[in-house]
C-alpha cells in the first residue's frame, strides 16, 4: 500500500532492497524464472519490470486503463501476462518491451491471470464470478468454468498443468480439469474470503490465504485440510510456495511477511526433534506430518521468520517445549498401536460375521425341502 517493492534476501542479516517508482499501491509482484526480472503492477494503471539489484532499474509499461492487479511470467520469461479492472487479460513480450494482445470476454474486474506450466494456455478470474481458460496461440475462450457463488479471487495451474484451482469470495476452494473441464474438488474450510492460494512444487498440496486471517494447508490426494496456521493478525492476503516447496511466504494486512518452512514430507516427528537446533531467528519449526495423520487434528504452525524492518533477537527453544513434544510423540506412538489393535479386532469380527453368514446359508438350504 504504501507504492513500494521489498526484496528480502532469505539470509538473516542481509540487507533488503526497496524500490521505489509506482505512484499508487502495489498489487502484484512476480520473478522471472530465471531471477534476473521483477514484474510489478500497480493502482497507478502500470507495469514495471525491475532488475532486482543496488540500482532497482526498471522500465514502465503503460499497462491498463484501470488498476492493474495480476502479473506473471510465462515459463520461457519471454512474455508475461496482466490482469485489471478494466475488465481485460493482456499479454507482453518481455524484452522487446511490446504489446502483444489482449483477451476481453470479462464482463468485470479481472483479480488475477496466469500461463499454464507449458505456456499454451492462460487462466483468469474474475468478479463476473467466473474462471476461464484461454488457448494462447488462437485467443480464444476454451472454456469458462461458472461454479463461484461469488467474485473469483484467484487463480492458478496445478504444476502438471492437468488442472486448475480457484479461490472465491464465496469462502471456498475448487479444483477442475483443464481437459475435460470436470470439478474434480471443493473447499469450503474458511469463515472468510479467499485471497490466494499456491500449489506445492510436487502437486500434492495446496496452501490458502484467507481474510479469517489464517492459512491452510490442503492435502489434495486425500482431499482433506491438514493444517490451519494462525500468525497473522488480520486477513492474510497472499501466500507463495518457494521453488523448491522448502519454505512458503504469506503476506497480510498486518503489514507483515513471513517466512514458513514446510516439513510436509518428514514422516518421523521423534527424529525432527533430535535434529531441532535453536533457530537464529524468531523463528520455530512449523507443524511436521506424522505417521497418524488422520488422527492428529489441524494443527498451529509457527512462522520460521517473521520478516520486518527492525532486527530479531535470538531466541532459543525452551526445554519444556522440547519436553512437550516429546510427550505428543510418545502419545502419537500410543495412537498408532491402538488404531493397529482396533482393525485387527475389526478384521476378527469380519470374519466371524462372514463365518455366521456362511453357517446360516448352510442351514437354509439343508432346511428347505
Amino acid at each position: 500500500m504504501d507504492s513500494c517493492l521489498m526484496v528480502w534476501h532469505m539470509k538473516p542479516q542481509s540487507r533488503a532492497y526497496r524500490f521505489a517508482g509506482h505512484k499508487d499501491a502495489v498489487t502484484c509482484v512476480n520473478f522471472s524464472p530465471s531471477g534476473h526480472l521483477l514484474a510489478s503492477g500497480s493502482r497507478d494503471k502500470t507495469v514495471r519490470i525491475w532488475v532486482p539489484n543496488v540500482k532497482g532499474e526498471s522500465t514502465v509499461f503503460r499497462a491498463h486503463t484501470a488498476t492493474v492487479r495480476s502479473v506473471h511470467f510465462c515459463s520461457d520469461g519471454q512474455s508475461f501476462v496482466t490482469a485489471s479492472d478494466d475488465k481485460t487479460v493482456k499479454v507482453w513480450s518481455t524484452h522487446r518491451q511490446k504489446f502483444l494482445f489482449s483477451l476481453s470476454q470479462h464482463i468485470n474486474w479481472v483479480r488475477c491471470a496466469k500461463f499454464s506450466p507449458d505456456g499454451r494456455l492462460i487462466v483468469s478470474a474474475s468478479d463476473d464470478k467466473t474462471v476461464k481458460l484461454w488457448d494462447k496461440t488462437s485467443r480464444e475462450c476454451v472454456h469458462s468454468y461458472c461454479e463461484h457463488g461469488g467474485f473469483v479471487t484467484y487463480v492458478d495451474f496445478h504444476p502438471s498443468g492437468t488442472c486448475i484451482a480457484a479461490a472465491g469470495m464465496d469462502n471456498t476452494v475448487k479444483v477442475w480439469d483443464v481437459r475435460t473441464h470436470r470439478l474434480l474438488q471443493h473447499y469450503q474450510l474458511h469463515s472468510a474470503a479467499v485471497n490466494a492460494l499456491s500449489f506445492h512444487p510436487s502437486g500434492n498440496y495446496l496452501v490458502t490465504a484467507s481474510s479469517d486471517s489464517t492459512l491452510k494447508i490442503l492435502d489434495l490426494m486425500e482431499g482433506r485440510l491438514l493444517y490451519t496456521l494462525h500468525g497473522h493478525q488480520g486477513p492474510a492476503t497472499t501466500v507463495a510456495f518457494s521453488r523448491t516447496g522448502e519454505y512458503f511466504a504469506s503476506g497480510g494486512s498486518d503489514e507483515q511477511v513471513m517466512v514458513w518452512k514446510s516439513n510436509f514430507d518428514v514422516v518421523d516427528y521423534g527424529e525432527v526433534l533430535r535434529k531441532q537446533r535453536p533457530p537464529a531467528t524468531r523463528a520455530s519449526s512449523s507443524g511436521t506430518l506424522p505417521e497418524v495423520d488422520p488422527l492428529v487434528p489441524p494443527g498451529r504452525g509457527r512462522s520460521q521468520e517473521s520478516m520486518q524492518s527492525q532486527s530479531q533477537e535470538p531466541v532459543s527453544m525452551p526445554q519444556s517445549l522440547t519436553s512437550t513434544l516429546e510427550h505428543i510423540v510418545g502419545q502419537l506412538d500410543v495412537l498408532t498401536q491402538t488404531v493397529s489393535i482396533l482393525e485387527q479386532r475389526l478384521t476378527l469380527t469380519e470374519d466371524k460375521l462372514k463365518q455366521c453368514l456362511e453357517n446360516q446359508q448352510l442351514i437354509m438350504q439343508r432346511t428347505t425341502p
